[in-house]
């Protein structure tokens, strides 16, 4: 069976928070937590504490918190717990001397089928652009980005209206299923590292507001895929009467009438539709700026405005 690892966790969002509870309730030890420190989210005033923060107090488990990997402080803590294995989902780059700590080194949990989607937004960009299938991949860190040599790999299917809210947590319960059993490989010598192959590596960089602009002179299934990939956050959005119009869902029919002008909105019964480069696009729900999110159509019957996107 081997011995039971001593093991440092490092995360900060909720999307590492399952993976913590699944590990925590596995026969090796979790010694340390190092996540974010505290900060503003949300509307509140008071600081809030990382999701993983609040998890690994209710575990019990010692809590360090630092902005910066590079922070010498924080090698020298960690070599004093004389952990087996450093474990990191959905946190920092950790750099070769933080790398080198670990007896069995350290491993990642990144929520793509690597070596596709690379980086800090894998499962964004895998929905913008229409991927059917993702999943996650539990890998040895080394100094690249996301290069290691492969542990585990499982896959799960894309749905063709589905967002990323969804995917997301979806990926969040299929990857806390798959670390206690890679870390259990890791712990009885029996794990293999298949190296990646950098010829089908794509890049997922982290999503700016730049990238959630929305064009509609692009084909009907592009803006959709753009609109679900980036919802529920940050959002996709256009310009109408120069304030910003968030898209948070629509609906692609491929047999759906020809657009006649690009980025014009019509009202057919009870669905709004936007001329796209090809077809219209059903828009399903959406959020004016200064106003709450609704459905596009309930927002469209009281709205006086211009019928057509700033730009086109």
């Amino acid at each position: 069976m081997g011995d039971a690892l001593n093991i440092i966790f490092m995360g900060s969002p909720d999307f590492a928070v399952p993976h913590l509870e699944k590990l925590a309730a596995s026969r090796h030890s979790i010694v340390a937590v190092v996540t974010g420190p505290d900060k503003k989210r949300g509307r509140g005033s008071g600081l809030s504490p990382t999701p993983v923060k609040k998890s690994a107090q209710q575990l019990h488990v010692p809590v360090l918190e630092y902005d910066s990997m590079k922070n010498p402080e924080l090698s020298e803590i960690l070599k004093t717990y004389q952990a087996d294995l450093f474990v990191v989902v959905a946190f920092k780059l950790l750099p070769d001397q933080l790398l080198s700590i670990p007896k069995l080194g350290c491993i990642n949990v990144h929520a793509s089928l690597l070596p596709k989607f690379r980086g800090a937004a894998p499962i964004h960009h895998a929905v913008m652009q229409g991927e059917k299938q993702t999943g996650c991949t539990i890998f040895k860190l080394d100094s690249g980005m996301d290069t290691g040599g492969i542990i585990a790999k499982k896959s799960l299917s894309i749905g063709p209206d589905e967002t990323t809210g969804s995917v997301y947590s979806r990926l969040m319960q299929l990857g806390s299923e798959m670390l206690p059993e890679a870390v259990e490989a890791l712990a009885t010598g029996t794990a293999t590292f298949t190296p990646q192959d950098t010829t089908k590596a794509t890049a997922a960089p982290k999503i700016f507001d730049e990238h959630c602009v929305l064009n509609f002179r692009k084909p009907a299934v592009d803006v959709h895929n753009h609109i679900r990939g980036l919802s529920p956050f940050p959002g996709a959005y256009a310009m109408l009467e120069s304030k910003k119009m968030k898209i948070i869902s629509s609906h692609y029919d491929k047999n759906a009438a020809m657009a006649t002008h690009t980025g014009k909105i019509t009202i057919e019964d009870t669905t709004v539709y936007v001329d796209c480069g090809d077809i219209m696009l059903a828009i399903s729900e959406l959020q004016y700026q200064g106003k709450k999110a609704m459905p596009a159509i309930d927002f469209m019957r009281g709205y006086q405005g211009k019928m057509i996107f700033d730009g086109y």
